[in-house]
């Protein structure tokens, strides 16, 4: 048995990408299931996993307890994969950590309400209002405290949980081009960078349709992430390889990149790739040869 986490739309569900980064990011194996939201399939597949249960992430445990919180995943994780450096080993930047993390869960309310993560599209002209303006403000001095403490490049040296819980805030600074230093900004583009974040965020790309509920009415801007290789879907092979460089089933779907043609076993494979190619390692070993 496996864990299962249960997730939503992963362009727009900040507390899903939190579930799903503590386990992705550090190698833990897991079974996920991703509903939509603000349809009544949300509620339905929320009462299927979990019954009572009106928000996402969700993981059900190998034993079959429910973990119902993002907080209650990465504590149950860093305790039950010790080995996997989820929270520093040294116990004063554990402690710093710990704090980032439980302040991350509660607070920033200013401007996680007036800046939804959207990983679609960045905006132009975003009004910075005084609770946003107070939220970046601590924003830098936490982020700022534990980078001179522990000298980067992610708040507590190496990648850990308290990164995972920040994700989502740095790419809200960049969706909406909000005001903060240079040092920020990096932490901000460190994140979209990062290997699983390019995963996640391919994902998302293709999915399904945009939500209406996050369209801000503002001019738009490309999302500031690393430039993807120019693949594309085309309809027909043959194919380099014989078979997925994912599941290793017989290949359906094709793209094309550089000319070259590659084949995968459905449309989503081939899309999450054409999405993002260097974002999946698999792909990328096949393509490199």
């Amino acid at each position: 048995m496996t864990y299962t986490l249960l997730i939503a739309d992963k362009s727009y569900s900040s507390w899903s990408l939190r579930g799903w980064l503590s386990f992705r990011a550090f190698d833990i194996p897991v079974s996920v299931k991703t509903t939509r939201m603000y349809c009544e399939q949300f509620r339905l597949d929320l009462e299927a996993f979990a019954p009572g249960n009106r928000t996402v992430p969700i993981v059900r445990t190998p034993t079959g307890g429910l973990l119902t919180d993002s907080i209650a995943i990465a504590w149950h994780l860093d305790r039950a994969f010790p080995d996997r450096g989820l929270l520093p080993a040294d116990p004063n930047a554990r402690a710093m950590a710990m704090s980032l993390i439980a302040e991350m869960h509660s607070g920033f309310t200013g401007l996680r309400g007036a800046c939804p993560m959207n990983l679609r599209t960045g905006w132009e002209g975003v009004e910075v209002t005084d609770a946003v303006r107070t939220d970046l403000e601590r924003l830098e001095r936490v982020w700022g405290a534990a980078l001179d403490a522990h000298g980067g490049p992610w708040l507590c040296g190496a990648y850990s949980l308290a990164d995972v819980f920040y994700a989502p805030v740095a790419t809200r600074i960049l969706t909406y081009g909000l005001p903060v230093s240079d040092r920020a900004l990096a932490y901000a583009k460190a994140h979209v960078a990062h290997p699983a974040f390019r995963r996640w965020r391919a994902m998302g790309l293709v999915e399904g349709a945009e939500q209406p509920a996050y369209e801000m009415g503002l001019p738009r801007r490309a999302f500031p992430a690393p430039e993807p290789l120019a693949a594309r879907a085309v309809d027909h092979g043959p194919s380099e390889n014989a078979t997925c460089p994912y599941s290793g089933n017989p290949v359906t779907d094709f793209l094309e990149l550089d000319g070259r043609i590659f084949g995968f076993c459905n449309p989503f494979c081939r899309d999450k790739t054409v999405a993002d190619p260097e974002a999946w390692p698999d792909f990328m070993a096949i393509y490199q040869t």
